[in-house]
């Protein structure tokens, strides 16, 4: 494997060197916490990482005060004492995006944290507890048990939550390949995800980056070289 300081430096060479590229990582993460963080928060983002899937972003970012008032500031707890017919409405809503399918999964989404929420405290907690080595292991667990969780969806529900994610866009997986890592162009297998952490973790080991950095490095060393600023546009961190 190629070893992360030649990476990180082929990164800052394409971003106009290291302050700038360290400028593009985003704020260190802190899983613990993500324990303070409440489940109306925690299904809110949830929603909005749904919602904004195959979406553009900034308009589902625009319009998320309206969702906020359509979907009861996301009270689990509210949500579900709601009857069909509230639901039902909600599909001919101006105020959201109104995708049947996803309003749905916001119902789903809704007694997923409540259960999750009241086995561990909060669902801030479930996750901050979660070993934050075995990222691969929690994506499985979102996938499996909440409702369009899977894939990228996921990850980017994790990492606006503030826990310390790494995102297998396409970037980032070529920058993978690229290294030497042995996995597919598309990435979904559990061999190929766990090949994924393992290298994650000892490049975490090695350099005491935590993996969302880890993660936006490897990105920006290859493919399209898209300036700092449209990179700032992009991620909604705008200085």
């Amino acid at each position: 494997m190629a070893d992360f300081n030649k990476i990180r430096a082929r990164a800052a060479q394409r971003k106009g060197g290291e302050k700038e590229l360290a400028s593009l990582l985003g704020p260190m993460p802190d899983n613990t916490a993500v324990a303070d963080i409440p489940d109306d928060r925690i299904l809110s983002t949830m929603a909005e990482r749904v919602f904004a899937a195959g979406f553009v972003w900034r308009v589902i970012e625009q319009k998320w005060p309206g969702f906020e008032e359509a979907f009861l500031r996301f009270e689990p707890k509210r949500l579900l004492f709601q009857p069909d017919d509230f639901w039902h409405e909600l599909a001919s809503d101006q105020r959201i995006v109104r995708n049947p399918q996803k309003i749905r999964s916001v119902r789903e989404n809704a007694a997923f944290v409540e259960r999750v929420s009241r086995e561990h405290h909060g669902f801030g907690q479930f996750l901050a507890d979660w070993p934050a080595g075995d990222q691969v292991g929690l994506m499985a667990y979102l996938g499996k048990h909440g409702s369009r969780l899977g894939g990228h969806t996921g990850q980017y529900f994790l990492r606006w939550l503030g826990w310390d994610a790494f995102v297998l866009s396409g970037d980032m997986v070529a920058a993978l390949r690229d290294a030497g890592l042995d996995i597919g162009e598309n990435p979904t297998s559990k061999k190929d995800l766990d090949k994924i952490q393992v290298q994650i973790n000892q490049w975490v080991a090695d350099t005491g980056l935590p993996r969302r950095h880890i993660s936006r490095i490897l990105a920006m060393s290859i493919g399209e070289n898209h300036s700092p600023q449209a990179l700032r546009e992009y991620t909604g961190e705008e200085e």
